[in-house]
């Protein structure tokens, strides 16, 4: 016979405690470090594989019989660590973090397959319009000159991962059809595929709008990069603002 909603969460959480294990009750270790050391050994060792849940805060607090504000403490932690990542109405989960490295430009797709995992785009717009005063710096071209723009939601193995926003000239492609999966993919096959590029990155709090797309809470923090990327003679092609998780991305330059 099928078990209820509240059986099958206890079985799930009594499977989590016998593989992560339990803590010890003369540690002198307050019990939400117990309970992290736990957790963060579990994550270290593959016992918790990325992307895996993790039981719910009441759950973890029956089976290691302490208090809910000791579990949210050490959860919260974990959270701060990037080891552990919230979804908005899924619950908690081990973070799959990404190396970005500065030294190679290459596209979101390409990171993902170089990293084993299944890249995919949520499509929030895509549109023909005239040049902004922002899009005309950053592109270099003249009031009024015409742009592709594609926002989309980037994800890894369904996981909304970064909100890439991408402005090009009009010139770059034939059609703002021909994007589908990986924006430098099309440019490549229309020669317009960026040699190299400028970026900046600093660290900002998403909006509620944002963070709704990407199914964290408002205020969390990301990495906006500004790319700028150059054709072999100098002109500019792209102008991408993308806001990248902080608690899914490690940025990595060689010097």
């Amino acid at each position: 016979m099928a078990r209820n909603g509240s059986e099958a969460r206890e079985g799930a959480t009594a499977s989590f405690s016998s593989r992560v294990g339990q803590m010890r009750v003369h540690d002198p270790l307050p019990l939400y470090l117990q309970l992290q050391a736990l957790i963060r050994d579990a994550i270290k060792d593959g016992v918790a594989p990325r992307g895996s849940g993790i039981p719910a805060e009441r759950d973890l607090a029956v089976e290691y019989d302490v208090s809910r504000i000791t579990v949210r403490k050490a959860i919260e932690g974990l959270v701060e660590e990037g080891l552990l990542t919230r979804r908005r109405g899924a619950g908690t989960f081990v973070a799959g973090r990404v190396d970005k490295s500065f030294s190679k430009l290459s596209s979101f797709s390409e990171d993902m397959v170089a990293r084993g995992r299944v890249p995919s785009s949520r499509w929030i717009s895509r549109s023909v319009g005239a040049v902004t005063p922002e899009e005309a710096m950053g592109l270099g071209l003249s009031p009024g000159s015409p742009v592709l723009r594609f926002h989309r939601i980037r994800l890894a193995d369904d996981e909304p991962m970064a909100l890439e926003f991408s402005t090009l000239a009009a010139g770059a492609l034939a059609s703002i059809d021909d994007v589908g999966d990986s924006l430098y993919t099309a440019l490549e096959r229309s020669d317009h595929r960026p040699v190299r590029a400028l970026q900046r990155l600093r660290a900002v709090p998403l909006g509620s709008q944002h963070a709704r797309m990407l199914g964290v809470d408002t205020g969390h923090p990301v990495l906006l990069i500004e790319r700028r990327g150059f054709l072999p003679d100098g002109q500019v092609v792209e102008f991408t603002r993308s806001y990248y998780r902080g608690d899914a991305y490690d940025f990595v330059a060689e010097l």
